[in-house]
């Protein structure tokens, strides 16, 4: 997103792109749209100033499956930052085994590197089609360049060979073949024709270092330089050949020591990490064993959050002015259960509320990817067109509501577990059926999941 976008996002047309995807929760939009608003305004600054102000991260306080990865996911997309997902459990186990914590800095440097990457692509995307056409010119007319003879020992290897150049008469020839075809191709008339292309293989390192991931080493980098690199050739319609040929391409025109350039400072700019479950590293205070493994999580966490420098294959990157947003559910424990230090580091705090039968109604109906939205496409495909009363729709609300008091709260996620039932039998009999328009009611939606959802054990297991 260019710097004129990001100017114009305010807090509350940030809040309203929200609003597109995510029923309620208007406190937490409102924290994470001025995060947001506060990171554009510091790059307003001169650096001597802006080099004191370090993000005000947030701590999500809410029951799973009612928005907080949805809003940070969100945030990220709408600002053009890097941005990853981590699950904090994932850094311990029982027997203190987990990964290592400095590894959600990596993950994000490879985020933002894909990123900048794909947007300097689309920047040499037409240049990079000329090259394309150019080696399935070279596939469908050899002979253009000139050939040299394979070296017959270790001493033509490093002195180089003859080449045998083609005649005048022939150049002209191979000149006025290559025009030929090229007028052909770029009419479409020979996308269906086989040709054999040259490809690299993409080995993998040779030397297996275990954790050497975590280490921020790139064996294959290393040795990428010392190992030739394997060709392989593979007959292929121009068609996929083009598909192929045109992101090596794109990437060979790249330069990327500027794309990792940009990357690294977008990374500690911009970047979002959303930490999940950080409840579940929570200490019970009292209490030993797997809890001083938790504990000691939080304490791994928190120089990076702090702000340190963590090398990865890229170079080193400073955190200090990364965003960290953590959540959990705080079913068991509550936030004052982390550890002191880790708390002061999240001073924005806001709580997600659970979600009612009319959230759910408006979850089915207003976000721009409602579910119900995906399904009519899905079936539009298939030549079924779906249609939902408002009292099919009240329905699917009302029972998954339902399930969520009587069973595991599980948010939004049951309505999901809820359309996907009533829908089973359509989806599955739209390639054949007749009836090509449907309509959804509540009676509809009772005769699929009405005798389930009343046997409580029934409904346990299947929805």
């Amino acid at each position: 997103m260019s710097e004129i976008d990001l100017e114009q996002l305010t807090p509350r047309h940030i809040v309203q792109e929200l609003d597109k995807y995510i029923i309620g929760q208007d406190d937490a939009k409102k924290a994470v749209a001025v995060a947001l608003r506060n990171r554009i305004r510091r790059q307003r600054l001169p650096e001597e100033v802006r080099r004191d102000i370090v993000p005000k991260n947030i701590l999500m306080i809410g029951p799973t499956g009612v928005g907080k990865t949805e809003i940070a996911r969100r945030l990220a997309e709408l600002s053009g930052a890097p941005f990853i997902k981590v699950e904090a459990t994932r850094f311990t186990e029982v027997g203190y085994v987990g990964k290592n914590v400095d590894s959600m800095i990596r993950e994000l440097v490879d985020a933002g590197v894909n990123m900048v990457k794909t947007e300097k692509m689309k920047g040499v995307e037409e240049k990079a089609k000329f090259l394309v056409e150019e080696r399935i010119l070279d596939a469908l007319v050899p002979g253009a360049k000139p050939k040299g003879q394979q070296p017959r020992n270790i001493f033509e290897l490093f002195q180089g060979t003859p080449q045998q150049r083609p005649s005048a008469d022939e150049v002209e020839r191979i000149r006025r073949k290559r025009e030929e075809y090229r007028e052909k191709l770029r009419q479409g008339t020979l996308e269906d024709f086989e040709i054999e292309i040259e490809m690299e293989e993409r080995g993998q390192s040779m030397v297996m270092i275990p954790g050497m991931e975590d280490m921020g080493i790139d064996m294959s980098n290393i040795l990428g330089g010392m190992l030739p690199k394997k060709k392989k050739k593979k007959r292929v319609k121009i068609s996929e050949a083009r598909k192929l040929l045109l992101p090596i391409e794109s990437e060979r025109l790249l330069d990327m020591d500027k794309v990792i350039s940009e990357a690294i400072e977008r990374v500690q700019n911009r970047g979002i990490i959303f930490i999940d479950e950080i409840d579940k590293v929570t200490s019970r205070s009292g209490k030993g064993g797997i809890d001083v493994s938790r504990e000691g999580v939080q304490r791994d966490m928190l120089p990076i959050i702090e702000g340190t420098t963590i090398n990865t294959k890229y170079g080193p990157v400073r955190t200090d002015f990364i965003l960290f947003v953590a959540a959990g559910a705080f079913h068991v424990g509550k936030p004052s259960d982390l550890i002191p230090e880790f708390q002061g580091r999240f001073p924005i705090r806001v709580e997600l509320n659970a979600l009612t039968e009319a959230d759910f109604y408006r979850i089915l109906t207003e976000p721009k990817n409602a579910i119900i939205k995906q399904y009519k496409y899905l079936l539009q495909t298939e030549g079924v067109e779906l249609s939902f009363t408002d009292d099919g729709l009240r329905e699917m609300a009302h029972v998954a509501y339902s399930l969520n008091e009587k069973l595991e709260n599980i948010g939004a996620r049951r309505l999901y577990t809820v359309v996907e039932k009533v829908l089973e039998e359509i989806s599955y009999n739209a390639p054949d059926t007749e009836t090509k328009s449907l309509i959804i009611d509540r009676e509809y939606v009772n005769s699929r999941i009405k005798d389930i959802a009343e046997n409580e054990d029934l409904s346990a297991f299947i929805l």
